[in-house]
């Protein structure tokens, strides 16, 4: 009996290694394919780099200002999608309406730096209103 305990205590643990393999794996797509939220930035595009050094990311940055004068909050973003990241290539340093999902819990920074996904992105975006309410 002693001979067949070894053999059956490494198959208990390459089980149990296989079952915490396929929860985590399901733990990584649930997390990148439901989004905690979602919604739009507009903005003025000041940062497009590809980033890191194992997992290369595109990783960006738009200044959102309410209004003239008030200093801009700064919104920082990851791109997955290279038709999306040639996009905003071509418009650094103009106004662009980010459409974008929010990610939470995901275990590295291989997916991307940041939490917000951009999926869309509209060249010159809609203008903003004057504090006036006028256009």
């Amino acid at each position: 009996m002693p001979t067949t305990f070894p053999r059956r205590a490494t198959a208990i643990l390459a089980s149990v290694i296989v079952v915490v393999a396929a929860l985590f794996a399901l733990y990584l797509w649930a997390a990148l394919n439901w989004s905690y939220s979602e919604g739009e930035r507009a903005g003025y595009l000041q940062k497009l780099s590809r980033k890191g050094w194992l997992c290369k990311t595109w990783e960006g940055e738009i200044l959102l200002s309410s209004m003239p004068g008030a200093i801009p909050e700064r919104f920082a973003f990851t791109v997955r999608d290279e038709n999306v990241v040639r996009q905003l290539q071509s418009a650094m340093g103009q106004r662009v309406q980010l459409t974008y999902s929010q990610h939470v819990g995901l275990p590295t920074s291989c997916f991307g730096e940041t939490p917000y996904f951009v999926d869309k992105a509209v060249i010159g975006g809609a203008n903003p209103v004057s504090p006036s309410g006028g256009m």
